[in-house]
């Protein structure tokens, strides 16, 4: 019983009829929007209508596919993928692998039949073929006038690695999808965070009990005054507050920590900080224009103890200063940090640097499992040839067979034929 359930889970359909369904779940999964709130489910897939009538936000939440490669059942059927591959190596490739580097000895002419080349010699002598296939780097096994010969051995572990391979890439997956996280922080330049905006996680995350310095934040800027790049210096600090890695990033380069990436996604301008006339240090909050096209931000900077006079502060951009209006809305010209404008000053942009932090446990699994694919591809083109000699009282018989590159092998084996 046990074996007829074990060869079942290694057959090549109940592999593919399984590879098949995970594609399918996979496709759902690209199509259908992963890991967002409930409301964008609800207004793109509504229970009245629904899309290709009977797709809802119900349905979604129902089976999980607003979190497909995170269910227990898309979880499983990875598991079984790569339960029937290791039982597959296990049962099938292994055994053949050890059976192909053993003697395989022909004893009759009529073994000779099945063989996809073969003929039979008289002029030849049985020396001279040992010697021209010994010539060709085959490896030879002989028993008085009986000749077995193989070369290309390797290629026959291509099939091994890819499962090998193909199982890393799976475990990675199970491991990441498990035990990773996203997460999404906006912090001030100087202040210290600790990872608590968690978009998604893993049923069995572990979020790193580590904190994180905003050292500083700026953006460059091109010639036409477009945002080209922007910039924060961070530090990654212990559990005492010192300082154990420092680096500065910006968009596609992060910073790595302990399996954990940090990367520059945003950025954000929240405060002035205004010096009056009695010296004082203010700070003024910026709001947002969203209507606008581009990133503008507005406050208002009173100058009379009712908050009735003042001026309307207008910034775009990081550059250090911030555009002065009237009351009524006309332009008095540019305040530029620690410039005084009617017995006030600009002492700083307060700015804030959007981060998106990311922890995948499994890329490690997955990356050596590419890597391990590229190698059997390679292995693959190394052809595994075979060579039968039986030497019957004045006649010789010979045959051969090979796995792939059969003109080659035939060019080969007609060489060895030449008198």
């Amino acid at each position: 019983m046990k074996q007829k359930f074990f060869k079942l889970i290694a057959d090549l359909r109940f592999a593919i009829i399984i590879l098949l369904i995970i594609a399918s779940f996979s496709i759902i999964g690209t199509v259908i929007e992963q890991d967002q709130p409930i409301e964008i489910y609800q207004k793109n897939y509504p229970l009245i209508n629904p899309v290709l009538g009977f797709l809802s936000w119900e349905i979604i939440l129902k089976f999980g596919f607003d979190h497909v490669y995170k269910t227990w059942w898309f979880i499983s059927l990875i598991i079984i993928f790569a339960v029937s591959l290791l039982t597959c190596t296990i049962l099938q490739q292994l055994p053949s692998l050890k059976i192909s580097s053993r003697c395989q000895f022909f004893r009759t002419p009529n073994q000779f039949k099945k063989l996809k080349i073969s003929t039979k010699l008289y002029n030849l002598k049985f020396s001279q073929l040992f010697f021209r296939i010994k010539s060709i780097n085959y490896s030879i096994f002989q028993q008085k006038n009986i000749i077995y010969a193989y070369k290309g051995l390797i290629g026959r572990i291509a099939p091994i690695i890819v499962h090998f391979s193909m199982i890393l890439i799976l475990i990675g997956t199970v491991i990441g999808s498990t035990s990773g996280f996203k997460a999404q922080e906006i912090v001030p330049k100087t202040e210290i965070f600790h990872i608590q905006n968690v978009l998604n996680n893993g049923k069995f995350t572990v979020l790193p009990k580590i904190s994180t310095r905003i050292n500083d934040f700026w953006i460059n800027y091109t010639k036409q005054n477009t945002v080209k790049q922007f910039y924060s210096d961070i530090s990654i600090l212990n559990n005492e507050g010192n300082e154990i890695k420092h680096q500065t990033i910006f968009v596609n380069s992060p910073i790595r920590h302990k399996g954990i990436n940090y990367y520059q996604t945003d950025w954000n301008l929240l405060a002035l900080r205004i010096k009056n006339s009695n010296s004082k240090i203010l700070q003024y909050p910026l709001i947002s224009l969203l209507d606008s096209k581009n990133k503008i931000w507005i406050t208002w900077i009173d100058t009379s103890s009712n908050l009735e006079k003042g001026f309307i502060v207008l910034i775009d951009n990081l550059q250090g200063y911030c555009s002065i209006y009237s009351e009524l809305g006309q332009f008095l010209g540019n305040l530029e940090i620690n410039e005084t404008f009617d017995n006030i000053s600009l002492v700083d942009i307060i700015s804030s640097s959007g981060l998106q932090i990311k922890s995948d446990p499994g890329i490690p699994l997955i990356y050596s499992g590419f890597f391990f694919l590229m190698i059997s591809t390679l292995v693959s083109y190394v052809t595994y040839s075979q060579i039968w000699i039986v030497k019957d009282k004045n006649e010789i018989f010979i045959g051969g067979n090979t796995t792939r590159a059969t003109f080659d092998f035939e060019i080969e084996f007609l060489k060895l034929l030449k008198y």
